[in-house]
């Protein structure tokens, strides 16, 4: 087993295309609770209130919808010269050095080979709150507030492709991932991975593409604190005419408590909640689940809806 590579720090934001901004903007201030940090263009910077950067998604108006790129932040600068070696040397497609959003500095940016653009950067601006966002602990990075669902932090993504071994390869050869779990279907094909470049259980997920596009986002997840945290949320949606679109419950895979709704211009959004689950063992043994396992349901026997499978933004052509 070769030693983990930590280079990696964490996921850090998300850029998220919508074609109806003022409402997904609506959406995911006053009703998801993420607050915002600033306007830049056709662009909104909105964090959850204990994210520690300036922002952790990044909303930005455009013709369709779905995932714009996928910024982690790295260790160290080091690290990242580290990291840009590997990546140049990989083979994988390489869009060069970007100058950075008002949130981070300059970033290296490079493509999986599905259509889905990842960035990596060091210098990063921390959130200042103002004194009417100061929190009354100095270790919080703003004050808590009971907007809509207000989650604490933002937790991870899944992506869709067609081979998710290629996907897999691609993770770990950039960006040093590990695979904590995956779906091993009856044809021999991989069905889904979640990687971690870090302790979390993951911060990222693969899934197979079943709906005939390309570069798809299939959801977007931000952690609350607690499962009642969710239940409370789900009445907030309800109340505001958002499409629940599966749960709550909780999830065989990983073990997280989840909520899935459709923000109004179509993009998934999760709420979910891991509890303390960490990956502490240093050699870890990958979970492999199969495929008569995964038709059993989720954890409490919840059968997985047919949109889950078939949905992502942008929607798929034909």
């Amino acid at each position: 087993m070769s030693e983990p590579c930590f280079d990696v720090a964490h996921l850090g934001h998300v850029e998220v295309y919508t074609d109806r901004f003022d409402e997904s903007l609506d959406f995911f201030t006053r009703v998801f609770g993420l607050k915002l940090s600033g306007r830049d263009g056709d662009s909104a910077y909105l964090r959850a209130w204990d994210d520690y950067e300036y922002h952790s998604l990044k909303l930005t108006a455009h013709h369709t919808t779905g995932v714009g790129h996928i910024g982690y932040r790295v260790s160290s600068p080091e690290a990242l010269e580290r990291r840009v070696a590997a990546i140049t040397a990989s083979g994988y497609k390489v869009h060069g050095w970007v100058d950075g959003d008002p949130g981070h500095g300059r970033a290296f940016r490079f493509e999986d080979p599905f259509g889905h653009v990842f960035e990596l950067y060091w210098d990063t601006v921390r959130y200042q709150p103002d004194e009417a966002d100061r929190p009354a602990l100095k270790n919080m990075s703003s004050k808590f507030h009971a907007q809509g669902a207000c989650p604490r932090r933002l937790d991870h993504l899944n992506l869709l492709s067609e081979d998710v071994t290629q996907f897999r390869d691609f993770m770990m050869t950039c960006l040093g991932s590990r695979v904590t779990e995956q779906i091993r279907l009856d044809n021999g094909r991989l069905g889904g991975c979640w990687f971690t470049v870090n302790n979390k259980t993951y911060d990222l997920a693969c899934t197979e593409e079943h709906g005939r596009g390309n570069g798809r986002l299939h959801h977007v997840t931000y952690a609350t604190d607690q499962r009642e945290d969710i239940l409370r949320a789900a009445d907030v949606f309800l109340e505001n005419g958002v499409h629940i679109e599966t749960g709550p419950h909780k999830h065989a895979i990983q073990g997280t408590f989840f909520l899935y709704v459709w923000e109004p211009a179509g993009n998934r959004v999760e709420l979910a909640n891991a509890g303390a689950r960490l990956i502490l063992d240093p050699d870890w043994q990958t979970v492999t689940w199969t495929e008569a396992e995964r038709k059993k349901g989720q954890a409490w026997g919840l059968k997985t809806i047919e949109t889950f499978h078939t949905h992502g933004t942008p929607p798929a052509k034909g």
